[in-house]
């Protein structure tokens, strides 16, 4: 008779052979929360300047330009879609219907921050508290469709969940003393403190609407996007360092808070995606252009992007890291998707990436449900 340690091991070897076979996601949805980086539309009909529904923004899409990713192509959360196995985009939620949001929604907004006044410079921007609420409205939806509360609690626990927020709470926040008294309030360490905090208690919000497993992706090296040298300077790092070392501040008091919710929240596995780790290790992988942007960058836009009076932008995209002055082109998404989905270095994620996430919580619920027992005569 086969003991109940090998049944487990059978079970786990069937699931490693099925997580290989392609065509079918390693999870039923993915909810995207984020900025720029992820946004794919929701910024299209807002009253804002930060918007991206036009050329060159989109050049290299599938479908077309003018889809409102700030990007030339596909933006970070449509390479990670397409990593766990879904076949097409996750929608936006401005234009999300019907059964579609079985399968995800994407909530990002470009320049929206932790903390609600981030952005407003620009105008209208969904931030994270409005994206939490959204999420919210995307869970009745759902409930409305499976009529079952157990089911719809159940769909959320397996769900990948991404969150890409902070920059803007720097760079159209504590950085800009033109229009926010943030800087004036708090020093560098009290400001990311608070910020950390207030981001806990959003995390801790997703994971009581359901979440499990969330990849958080922490600050990268803001001191070092085109816009910033050009408006602070260089040091001698090639970037301003003060800024980078506001951001180390930042990414230090989240892997606490990190540990704290994973320590302390019921079978939560959050996760850190390390963008200062996955922008400078590794090899380059064609990257020759690292410090400008590939568009026309214009002053009657938002801040750093891209103009919007119909000049192309480069033909060597695939080269250059930097669409517009904030925003990675198509290829620097690819590598960045790619290297938080699988990490190549051990500093890229933390504690593990989000293949070997997905994977562990599987075994973990092959353990739980797995009943067996053994019998001696």
């Amino acid at each position: 008779m086969s003991s109940c340690r090998d049944h487990i091991v059978l079970m786990i070897s069937i699931f490693i052979m099925f997580s290989m076979v392609k065509g079918q996601p390693q999870v039923p949805c993915y909810f995207i929360f984020g900025d720029s980086i992820v946004d794919n539309g929701n910024n299209n009909n807002l009253i804002t300047t930060a918007k991206a529904n036009y050329f060159p923004y989109g050049i290299d899409f599938p479908n077309g330009p003018q889809n409102g990713r700030f990007t030339n192509g596909r933006n970070k959360a449509d390479f990670l879609a397409e990593l766990i196995g879904f076949n097409s985009s996750i929608p936006p939620h401005a234009t999300a219907r019907g059964n579609e949001i079985l399968r995800g929604v994407n909530y990002g907004s470009g320049v929206a921050g932790i903390r609600s006044e981030t952005g407003y410079r620009w105008g209208d921007r969904i931030s994270m508290n409005r994206q939490l609420m959204n999420h919210q409205d995307t869970i009745l939806r759902i409930n409305s469709i499976l009529r079952n509360i157990t089911a719809t609690r159940s769909l959320l626990n397996k769900c990948l969940y991404t969150v890409d927020m902070g920059s803007n709470d720097y760079l159209n926040n504590y950085l800009d003393s033109r229009y926010y008294l943030s800087s004036q309030l708090y020093t560098p360490d009290k400001f990311a403190t608070i910020l950390v905090q207030q981001f806990e208690r959003q995390l801790r919000v997703i994971f009581t609407n359901g979440a499990r497993k969330v990849a958080v992706s922490n600050i990268g090296l803001l001191g070092c996007l085109p816009e910033e040298t050009r408006t602070y300077g260089r040091n001698a790092s090639g970037c301003v360092d003060f800024i980078n070392n506001y951001v180390q501040l930042f990414n230090q008091k989240l892997k606490v808070s990190i540990d704290n919710l994973n320590t302390n929240l019921p079978n939560a596995r959050f996760i850190i995606s390390n963008q200062t780790s996955i922008s400078t290790g590794g090899p380059p992988i064609g990257f020759t252009v690292f410090d400008s942007p590939c568009c026309i960058i214009s002053n009657t836009t938002a801040k750093g992007q891209c103009s919007n009076n119909g000049q192309t932008s480069c033909s060597n995209r695939n080269q250059y890291v930097f669409f517009d002055n904030f925003h990675p082109t198509e290829a620097a998404n690819r590598a960045i998707a790619t290297r938080s989905y699988t990490a190549l270095l051990p500093t890229d994620s933390y504690p593990t990436d989000i293949r070997v996430s997905y994977k562990l919580n599987i075994i973990k619920l092959l353990y739980k449900n797995i009943v067996c027992s053994e019998k001696t005569t």
